[in-house]
């Protein structure tokens, strides 16, 4: 037992039955249980009981043990002086200033059933895919699930989103050119490649964008690679980042995207070129972004995305490889679409009060579903995962339930506790 699955406990009034009585056997009616409080302060507020023939009103404190009352050193702290009711696991001892008080203590050992004991300790203690996967019944989601998560996600990304606006004056252009150079910069380059984003005013990125050449340029040579020309491509880009510089009046910073265990595809060279290559052949790139209504459309912005002519054959500066052009692969832009362009799209419209959860969901729905070892897990369990929508709750799901073992605050978990069978 601990004391946030007593507090789940008593938030979801999972009980054998409700005939309380005190630890000196008053019967006590619970009218309302109070407001489950995550913050500082008692577990509950603004509760109602009757016992003694009296209907008091005030907040309720659990804890596993009632000595615990004395260790955390409630009786010296004003927010504990409106308890109506102290409600424990085991009673193990008797409070005098509660007595005093006429507050009284109720025990639960005899009202919950065990299953739901044996339950969570199989649960946070497990160390499978995920905690109830012995007791896991796919009938057991609830209906929409997917549509919650997903909506959780997107109003997570958004909070973060709407920091960046704040921090740029609403500028949603360059929020957006900051978001892709994330997605671009994968895991490995990015917050690297979101530093190279943020170093330049965006206002200097719109000026120079009908050049690529020299957005290129500006690209690699905050990234430190022109220093040291090896071909005359690499010069000539050097002019161009010298005379940006000085025109703009740009710091002179230098930031180090990292190759090592990247694939060359995913080099860092590649996908900046490709970023450039993108703003280069989408003037009104925001907007076109924004009118999207379909994933087609989506996918059409990004499907033609590639890195310049010099890069058909280099993977780095000065190194020539086979002959290959290097545009942007299906999985990646599906990868920028769901994590850049729907959370941007999403709090857009958020921002300016337009209603757009159910089209942000249909987008999900008419993309097929991600192929990686978390959603396999899924599968191994019985899950049939048909669309993005899918595919993106479960993942987001098992990160921030099941991995951290975050059973109590789950949909599924909470079904699973909740019956008595030991299936």
């Amino acid at each position: 037992m601990t004391e946030k699955l007593l507090q789940y406990i008593w938030n979801y009034k999972v009980f054998k039955h409700f005939d309380f009585k005190d630890i000196e056997g008053n019967p006590v009616e619970i009218i309302t249980f109070g407001k489950w409080n995550t913050n500082a302060g008692p577990d509950f507020l603004d509760a109602k009981i009757k016992t003694k023939g009296l209907v008091i009103a005030g907040n309720i404190e659990l804890h596993i043990r009632s000595s615990d009352w004395i260790f955390h050193n409630h009786s010296k702290d004003p927010n504990y002086q409106n308890i109506i009711l102290h409600v424990v696991y085991q009673n193990d001892t008797e409070i005098e200033d509660l007595i005093i008080k006429n507050v009284p203590t109720l025990q639960l050992k005899d009202h919950i059933d065990q299953n739901i004991l044996w339950k969570y300790e199989k649960l946070v203690n497990g160390t499978r895919f995920i905690p109830c996967e012995n007791i896991f019944d796919c009938s057991k989601i609830p209906p929409n699930f997917h549509e919650a998560n997903i909506l959780k996600k997107l109003d997570k990304k958004s909070q973060e989103l709407e920091k960046s606006l704040e921090k740029y004056k609403n500028n949603f252009e360059a929020v957006l050119f900051h978001s892709l150079a994330y997605s671009f910069g994968l895991k490995v380059n990015a917050h690297i490649f979101t530093q190279i984003a943020e170093s330049v005013d965006f206002s200097i990125i719109n000026k120079i964008r009908q050049n690529e050449s020299q957005l290129e340029a500006l690209l690699f040579g905050i990234s430190g690679w022109l220093d040291d020309p090896k071909d005359g491509k690499m010069r000539m880009w050097k002019r161009e980042f010298e005379f940006i510089r000085k025109k703009f009046s740009i710091p002179d910073l230098t930031l180090h995207p990292k190759f090592l265990r990247l694939r060359p595809q995913n080099f860092p060279t590649i996908r900046l070129s490709q970023l450039a290559d993108l703003y280069y052949r989408h003037q009104n790139l925001f907007s076109k972004i924004i009118k999207a209504d379909h994933m087609d459309e989506l996918y059409e912005i990004f499907a033609p995305v590639k890195a310049s002519e010099y890069w058909d054959l280099h993977f780095t500066f000065g190194t020539f490889s086979r002959f290959q052009p290097k545009i942007v692969s299906k999985d990646f832009i599906e990868l920028v679409i769901l994590n850049t362009v729907l959370p941007l799209k999403y709090t857009y419209h958020k921002y300016h009060n337009e209603e757009i959860t159910d089209k942000i969901l249909e987008l999900y729905r008419n993309k097929t579903a991600e192929k990686n070892s978390v959603i396999s897990g899924w599968k191994k369990l019985g899950l049939k995962v048909k669309d993005a929508l899918e595919s993106q709750s479960l993942i987001y799901h098992h990160k921030t339930s099941c991995e951290e073992k975050n059973c109590l605050n789950c949909s599924i978990g909470f079904k699973l506790l909740k019956e008595s069978s030991n299936a």
